[in-house]
C-alpha cells in the first residue's frame, strides 16, 4: 500500500464506490464474504488497493492545503511543476491562530512586527502525490484556497 488505508467511516461513505470496485474486479458479494472470513490476507489487500485508488483520485484533485496551529499557519498551493508555500508565524504565546479570536487578532495585526510571513516555492520530488500526502499526514487540510489566495495577494500584489 502506497498511502494509508481508509478509515471505517470513509469506507462507509464510499460504500457504493467500493461495491463498484469489487464488481469491476469480478468479486461478487458472496466472494467478498468468503474473502473477509478467510485469514489469507486477500481481503486486506483489496481494502488497501481500493484505499490507494481513492487517495490517488483525491490527491490528483488537491490544489490547496492549510495547516493551522497555535502559532503558525502554513498554506500550500500545488501547481503543475511546483508547490507554493506561505508561512505565517508569531512567537507571541498568548495568540492562538487556531481560534476565531486568534485569527481575528492576526487579521487586525497582520503588519505588526510580531508577525513573520514567508513565501517560497519548491519543486516536487519524483512523486508529486506523495509530497501532497506527506503534508496531509502532517496535519494539512484540503481547502479551496481562499486563505492562500488572500495572503498571496497581500504578499505579491
Amino acid at each position: 500500500m502506497k498511502y494509508s488505508r481508509l478509515t471505517k467511516n470513509q469506507f462507509v461513505e464510499l460504500h457504493k464506490e467500493f461495491i463498484d470496485f469489487l464488481s469491476s474486479n469480478s468479486i461478487t458479494q458472496d466472494d467478498w464474504t468468503i474473502l473477509k472470513d478467510s485469514s489469507d490476507g486477500k481481503a486486506e489487500g483489496i481494502l488497501d488497493m481500493f484505499s490507494d485508488i481513492v487517495w490517488v483520485k483525491v490527491l490528483e484533485k488537491t490544489q490547496y492545503l492549510e495547516n493551522i496551529s497555535k502559532n503558525h499557519i502554513y498554506l500550500f498551493h500545488f501547481e503543475k511543476s511546483q508547490m507554493h508555500f506561505i508561512a505565517i508565524y508569531t512567537e507571541l504565546t498568548e495568540i492562538d491562530f487556531s481560534t476565531a479570536k486568534g485569527f481575528s487578532w492576526l487579521r487586525d495585526n497582520l503588519f505588526d512586527d510580531n508577525i513573520k510571513i514567508y513565501n517560497s516555492s519548491k519543486n516536487y520530488s519524483e512523486d508529486k502525490l506523495a509530497d501532497k500526502f506527506d503534508l496531509i499526514t502532517k496535519g494539512g487540510i484540503i481547502t479551496k484556497g481562499e486563505l492562500f489566495d488572500y495572503f498571496n495577494e497581500l504578499i505579491i500584489p
